[in-house]
């Protein structure tokens, strides 16, 4: 059994039903879902939209590979409407967003996949929620607690 940690995030649609949707389906189709975060809101990170996010982040234990996680989660993004402007440098709005944060202890380049996730150690809209059902559990690479690598970014209010 793997513990995954997974951000998701939406700023188009109806955030919170689409949310509440995908956690169904990862449910569903990636593993059981052990803790869930509070949804926060937050601008859009990388590139500008009047659209804010609501983020947050949930732990899935599961008997996937990170793999098959991996595709299963863009096929989720996928089903609940999901465009990938391929070709386009950036971010951009979007219905769903689902990363893997980290599996385990696993470091990992792979194409397509890099573990743990190689930016999230810089976003807050990733690192508060984390750290709300993962304090103690360490980064891989880093070697910090979720806690340790929160206390240096700034807060943001949960809705």
């Amino acid at each position: 059994m793997s513990i995954v940690y997974l951000s998701l995030g939406s700023n188009m649609g109806n955030r919170e039903e689409i949310l509440e949707v995908a956690i169904k389906e990862i449910d569903k189709r990636i593993g059981k879902i052990s803790k869930s975060s509070s949804k926060y809101e937050t601008e859009p990170w990388g590139f500008t939209s009047p659209n804010k996010f609501i983020n947050m982040a949930i732990e899935v234990e599961t008997q996937l590979s990170p793999t098959l996680v991996s595709e299963i989660a863009h096929s989720i993004e996928d089903d609940l409407g999901r465009i990938r402007n391929k070709g386009i440098e950036g971010y951009e709005d979007r219905v769903i967003d689902i990363d893997i944060l980290m599996i385990d202890n696993i470091i990992s380049n792979d194409k397509g996949l890099t573990l743990p996730h190689p930016k999230m150690h810089l976003r807050e809209f990733v690192i508060l929620p984390l750290c709300e059902i993962a304090p103690k559990t360490i980064h891989p690479l880093l070697q910090k607690t979720i806690e340790e690598i929160k206390n240096n970014i700034t807060t943001q209010n949960s809705i």
